[in-house]
């Protein structure tokens, strides 16, 4: 007899939909909702896919094909996983599939675990006080045996009335500075015996148990104002000037948590920020502490995976600290989700698909598991802010630092004004520089912030101005010193540094602008006995790189730090006195509607590592415009205000909170094919939106990898759902992937895309 259930799965592809397939009799005990499975797709292919949804309601297709094989018995995504991933997939107009893909470690390393196993060592048996005597007696002759079978006894306290424990092979070794071949020699005598056991692939640090800090009245106040308005509210926004103690809170808030017995997700936007907080984190809640971010290897992921899944009181992770990808963990039980520095720009998905925002999606999956969502930041996004003075978040509050520790002063020094003066030392203000000089005779530690990687953003010939570009991509080639290239840093195309201009032939090639390479070797020459040290993506490749260079700077001994954005965020240094912003007009002329609030954001986050402890810091920002006015704002620390201007401008303008944003890329390696299709698009919305469309037109970079690019902007009003605009722009999309010639074309749409 033919069974008549189905199931239907998500195949990780980039189309839209489940798929459904006949459960056959002889697995029909196996299949439920969340396990892998192997399927055909199309003619030949085969792909594992994840049961969403088991069931009796015959397909509207004849030819229904069987599911091969279960993969894995065990289910491996709950219920609250694909609650998320179809939201997703609803809202930011993407398959399922390519959530799954993004979700899940390699599927293979998630069903084919197998756990880390280490070689141990313990007695063969028990032996008696005298026995143990007289075989170290009989050892005089073989004194390297001797040492390890004494230092066995010393590190597992063996006594007779103790139980026969195990200690690594590799810390017996260690200690007693013996060879593999001499442990060899005692395990044939029957003396000691080797056994195999399994080991955690993560780093644990087991140096917990420190009690939690009181907190200060200004931090009590905020912690009870966020209990009260979570009576009555799901989301809390919490602003804190930088070093107020928000991360304090914090912890209460997850203490509260663990003991009810639920489940806490901490989220970061960068891999940088977990070095110093995970160590505070562990050092209150040990082993249930676990961190998770992209550059773990799968096995290492598939640990923590299980570990999450398993919420276990005393092996599984019940306290998550991770970046955007950790809202994908198997949670069951979550009660509580804090999404630190909110505001910042990681937290969004640009490429590939799913183009999510892991801060809008951390409030939604907090909502599948009816818990609690904490927003921090020092200068939050202009969306959140306005949705808690609006009342749809609640608001807490920290006016001042933890300690009452001043905020640092800062100072404006004009580059056009020194440049014109001739004052200028290579990109260094003489202000900059005192600052320095002073802060580098107390042996207190610098951050200098520059926002371009690489020696300089391009080459020039000083004859004709011809600027080598990438083969590829509508962009200048960036000088890295280091490794004497011309690197593309959107392909990642290279070619070697010319010796002569390929226009006029002029040996005449020069730099332009700078870089933290650039910064690296200029500096050293300012002060050629600081020790002086470079944090960006080229310094920070390697997975532990973030910890060492954190750590050194801790241990002071770094006088100096080099880096772009990620040295602005959460890091807390106690000696770091002194912060120089090098070319704050990069930032604020980025042809953006956000580069404002970024602006301000970045330069209050990166002034906010300076004079975290007893000594007030000093920021000099170096700027050719000190009258602008978001830097006034800056040097007042006034969120307040930055905020109410760019409301008022994005009211006028249109722009979110005040809409929500559609962005639709068109890509073809044919320009003309591109402005042909993207032009029919382009009318087709706009008979649906009016005037709401913008484009299509080219964006600044307007090819990248070959690939010619146009994109669409529509503006749908805040007050209409957009459930029904999106349906129409994925019809219209659907009508012109059927025109002849179209299927050439790439489409992405990316919901909220800034």
């Amino acid at each position: 007899m033919t069974n008549n259930l189905f199931a239907d799965i998500i195949l990780p592809l980039a189309v839209r939909g489940r798929f459904t397939y006949r459960i056959p009799d002889n697995i029909e005990a196996e299949i439920r909702p969340g396990v892998i499975v192997k399927v055909q797709f199309g003619g030949r292919k085969l792909y594992s896919g994840i049961v969403c949804r088991v069931h009796d309601d015959q397909p509207d297709f004849k030819n229904v094909k069987p599911v091969i094989k279960v993969i894995s018995g065990t289910p491996l995504i709950n219920e609250s996983q694909l609650k998320l991933w179809q939201w997703i997939s609803d809202y930011y107009l993407c398959s399922e599939g390519e959530v799954m893909k993004a979700a899940m470690p390699n599927e293979m390393s998630l069903t084919n675990f197998k756990p880390r196993l280490e070689s141990f060592i313990k007695l063969s048996r028990r032996f008696t006080e005298g026995e143990l005597n007289e075989i170290l007696d009989k050892l005089k002759k073989a004194p390297r045996q001797q040492e390890i079978l004494l230092a066995y006894i010393r590190l597992t306290g063996y006594s007779k009335e103790t139980e026969i424990l195990s200690v690594a092979k590799s810390l017996v070794l260690s200690e007693s500075h013996s060879s593999a071949g001499t442990l060899d020699a005692l395990i044939d005598k029957g003396l000691l015996a080797t056994i195999s056991l399994p080991v955690s692939r993560i780093s644990e640090n087991d140096s917990f148990g420190k009690p939690i800090k009181p907190l200060s009245e200004a931090q009590s106040e905020a912690f009870k104002s966020i209990k009260s308005q979570f009576a009555e509210k799901d989301i809390v926004l919490l602003h804190g000037v930088t070093s107020s103690g928000k991360t304090e809170i914090y912890i209460h808030l997850i203490e509260e948590q663990l003991k009810l017995g639920k489940q806490v997700l901490y989220m970061l936007p960068e891999i940088a920020l977990t070095t110093q907080i995970i160590l505070r984190l562990k050092r209150h809640f040990g082993p249930v502490t676990g961190v998770y971010h992209s550059r773990f290897s799968d096995p290492e992921k598939v640990e923590i995976w299980k570990r999450v899944a398993e919420n276990d009181p005393l092996n599984g992770y019940r306290l998550i600290l991770g970046v955007r990808s950790s809202l994908f963990l198997p949670f069951s039980d979550l009660g509580l989700i804090i999404v630190d520095e909110e505001h910042d720009g990681s937290y969004k998905q640009h490429d590939p698909a799913p183009r999510y925002h892991a801060r809008d999606s951390a409030i939604i999956l907090a909502a599948i598991h009816k818990a609690k969502t904490i927003l921090g930041s020092a200068s939050p996004s202009v969306e959140s802010y306005n949705n808690a003075v609006n009342g749809k978040y609640g608001l807490a509050e920290l006016k001042e630092r933890f300690g009452l520790i001043k905020l640092p002063s800062i100072v404006l020094a004009n580059t056009r004004e020194a440049y014109r003066k001739k004052l200028m030392v290579s990109h260094f203000t003489p202000e900059l520089l005192q600052a320095m000089d002073e802060a580098l005779a107390k042996e207190e530690q610098i951050i200098l912030f520059q926002n371009r990687r690489g020696f300089s953003p391009y080459i020039e010939c000083s004859e004709c101005g011809w600027i080598p570009a990438c083969i590829q991509c509508a962009v200048n080639l960036t000088y890295h010193k280091g490794i004497g290239k011309l690197v593309c840093h959107y392909c990642g195309y290279m070619t070697d540094m010319p010796s002569k201009c390929g226009n006029c032939h002029s040996t005449g090639m020069v730099t332009r602008g700078f870089g933290t390479e650039k910064i690296e070797d200029e500096i050293k020459i300012v002060f050629p006995a600081a020790r002086i040290t470079r944090m960006d993506q080229d310094t920070t490749r390697n997975k532990n790189s973030f910890n060492k260079l954190i750590r050194a700077f801790e241990e002071r001994r770094i006088d100096i730090l080099i880096g772009t954005q990620m040295i602005s965020k959460g890091l807390d240094f106690e000696n770091l006195t002194v912060v120089g912003i090098l070319n704050a007009d990069n930032l604020l002329n980025y042809p953006d509607f956000r580069a404002h609030e970024r602006s301000f954001q970045l330069m209050e986050q990166v002034s906010g590592r300076a004079g975290r402890r007893q000594k007030q810091g000093k920021v000099v920002i170096q700027t050719s415009d000190p009258a602008n006015k978001i830097i006034r704002l800056v040097l007042r620390h006034d969120y307040v205000n930055m905020f109410k201007m760019q409301s008022e401008e994005r009211k006028t303008f249109n722009y979110p909170p005040f809409c929500r944003l559609v962005k639709i890329s068109i890509k073809h390696k044919d320009r003309v094919q591109l402005n042909y299709y993207s032009d029919i698009l382009g009318r087709e919305l706009r008979e649906i939106f009016g005037k709401r469309v913008l484009g299509p037109e080219s964006p600044v970079i307007s090819q990248v990898q070959l690939w010619y690019i146009k994109t669409i902007l529509i503006k749908i009003e805040k007050e209409k759902p957009p459930a029904r605009a999106k349906q129409l722009i994925i019809e219209a999309i659907d009508r012109l992937e059927k025109e002849k010639g179209a299927s050439t074309l790439k489409i992405a749409i990316d919901v909220d895309p800034y």
